[in-house]
């Protein structure tokens, strides 16, 4: 009948339709469905997570190792540096002695006596009974343990008296930081020729080192050259720390903060520097630039909250910004 063949392709159509949606009802199973979809992509980010993490810890690491490195070898190469100074100091100092006459040249001068000196008196003395004469004259080590024994005694002597110029010294310092009197000499042996008025450089330079230790920050504004070559000067000294930050601004210039402590110890090594190396050198230059503007920075300290900026780049004004 009609409605029968009707009623059978009615239930055919029903089954492919829920072929069809078979699928989409997998969809609320907790294994295959969203649920499970979720849960896979939630693992598979925080593994993803885990990775960047892992490798970006090992960068750090490796950025640490590389900046230690760079410290030692810093550190090696400023040790090198100095030692080549001192070989270079102790070079000037034995040049004037080798170039000085010997004894056997100069056998009139009775500072320096010898033993080989009485050989030819003795080979050219014609009477053999005056030999054990000779012989019996007392050696020439007596003198010379006298006077070593005399300048024992008189360095001992001396050192009270260099402790009591030191005392001094400090004295003429904290009186010029307080402002109570002139930086003036401790004592006259220790004044520098060319200063004026009795004026000791040593004082000044101390009155800075203690404006130095009351300051909390100094911003430093400089060439990334020159900034490498006061980190290299001053690396060795156990009070200058590296900065843990140093800012690129423009046409290479760099932009860091110093404490006061680090300012004592660039100070200290810019004045060594300025004083040891030989004018119109390219390091007596630097260190000569640089400690002048840091004094003259420190100089106008008054303590009313002023910003300490120190610029080495005439041109940048000293008290703007870039």
């Amino acid at each position: 009948m009609k409605w029968k063949d009707a009623f059978g392709s009615a239930m055919e159509e029903l089954k492919a339709i829920r072929a069809l949606l078979a699928p989409v009802g997998r969809l609320d199973d907790p294994t295959v469905g969203l649920t499970a979809l979720h849960g896979e992509l939630t693992q598979t980010r925080l593994k993803i997570l885990e990775v960047v993490q892992g490798g970006v810890t090992g960068l750090r690491e490796e950025n640490r190792e590389v900046r230690r490195r760079q410290d030692r070898m810093i550190s090696d190469l400023n040790d090198t540096r100095s030692e080549l100074r001192q070989l270079l100091d102790l070079a000037d100092i034995f040049r004037p002695l080798a170039e000085l006459p010997r004894p056997a040249d100069d056998p009139g001068d009775g500072t320096h006596p010898h033993a080989g000196s009485a050989s030819p008196a003795l080979e050219a003395d014609p009477d053999p009974g005056t030999g054990p004469a000779v012989a019996a004259q007392p050696p020439t080590s007596t003198d010379t343990d006298s006077q070593g024994g005399t300048m024992e005694d008189s360095g001992r002597q001396a050192q009270p008296e260099h402790e009591g110029q030191d005392d001094a010294l400090k004295k003429a310092i904290e009186a010029a930081y307080l402002g109570n009197t002139a930086p003036t000499t401790p004592s006259s042996a220790a004044a520098t020729p060319g200063t004026g008025q009795g004026q000791d450089p040593r004082v000044t330079h101390g009155v800075l080192l203690l404006k130095a230790a009351g300051v909390a920050s100094a911003d430093l504004i400089a060439h990334r050259d020159t900034w490498e070559w006061l980190t290299a000067l001053a690396v060795d000294h156990p009070h200058f720390r590296t900065p843990p930050s140093v800012e690129d601004v423009k046409e290479g210039r760099v932009q860091t903060v110093l404490s006061g402590r680090s300012l004592i110890g660039l100070l200290i090594k810019l004045w060594e520097t300025r004083s040891t190396t030989t004018p119109l050198d390219a390091d007596w230059a630097l260190a000569t630039t640089a400690y002048n503007r840091i004094a003259a920075e420190l100089t106008a300290v008054d303590g009313e909250g002023q910003t300490i900026r120190i610029v080495l780049d005439d041109g940048l004004p000293h008290e703007t910004g870039d």
